[in-house]
């Protein structure tokens, strides 16, 4: 299970690793039955593969307000903050799920919140004062321009879309820089992040230019995966501990 969790987690006991199976099992269902879809509870297994992240978020993070010497940790709503974030990434699954095309602003907008939740979880973790790395620099270059191209790419095909969707690309943009610049000690949660604006990518090209091939089967495991990485490699950041016991 440490292997799933990047390491041991405080605080991380059965209840917690159920919920890590739930999500982990009902991804690879929903993956596994992609191509029979929709069928009944096909947004059920998509739901709980998001779901059960929102809760071990509230559990584990929620009851580790306290460093093990004793010292408070002064991201005391980080619980609160990331399981807002994962709730809200679910509820823009649901909307997809059930009609891609008539949801679609509603998911956007559900992912939006999403990533304003994530950015000031995130931010909340950069160093003060604020001193990017070279390697932080160049890896924040990188995905701003890779963003302003694929940007740029998409416009034309937009139509009336185009100031949800470039709103959309810069709260996404902003997040994956917020990963970057928090300095992390495992990579985990940025590349999290990056599979994420990978994801999103394949959904936007296929929905305003031109199909990927095998999309439909890149599309979930980036977008799983990413979330995975965000929530577990925080979870990992602010509750790692190979000493602590388990809870039940």
């Amino acid at each position: 299970m440490d292997a799933l969790t990047f390491g041991r987690l405080r605080n991380f006991g059965r209840v917690d690793k159920c919920l890590l199976l739930l999500s982990i099992i009902s991804s690879a269902a929903y993956l596994a039955s992609r191509g029979v879809q929709p069928f009944p509870g096909s947004v059920a297994l998509k739901a709980l593969s998001i779901a059960p992240l929102a809760v071990l978020a509230f559990r584990v993070l929620g009851t580790t307000g306290s460093r093990p010497n004793g010292v408070e940790s002064r991201n005391t709503r980080d619980n609160l903050i990331l399981a807002a974030a994962l709730a809200l990434s679910c509820l823009g699954d649901i909307f997809l799920h059930l009609d891609p095309r008539r949801y679609f602003r509603h998911a956007l907008g559900a992912f939006l919140f999403a990533h304003l939740a994530y950015i000031v979880l995130f931010t909340r973790s950069w160093p003060r004062p604020l001193r990017a790395r070279g390697s932080q620099l160049l890896l924040t270059a990188l995905v701003l321009v890779y963003s302003l191209l694929v940007s740029s790419w998409l416009w034309s095909g937009l139509g009336t879309q185009a100031v949800p969707v470039m709103v959309y690309s810069c709260a996404i943009t902003v997040m994956t820089v917020s990963t970057i610049l928090a300095g992390f000690s495992k990579p985990f949660v940025w590349i999290g992040a990056l599979l994420f604006v990978t994801s999103d990518s394949l959904i936007a090209a296929g929905r305003f230019k031109t199909a990927v091939p095998l999309a439909a089967y890149l599309i979930w495991p980036t977008y799983y995966l990413g979330q995975y990485g965000i929530a577990i490699g925080f979870l990992r950041e602010k509750a790692g501990d190979d000493s602590q016991g388990m809870r039940a």
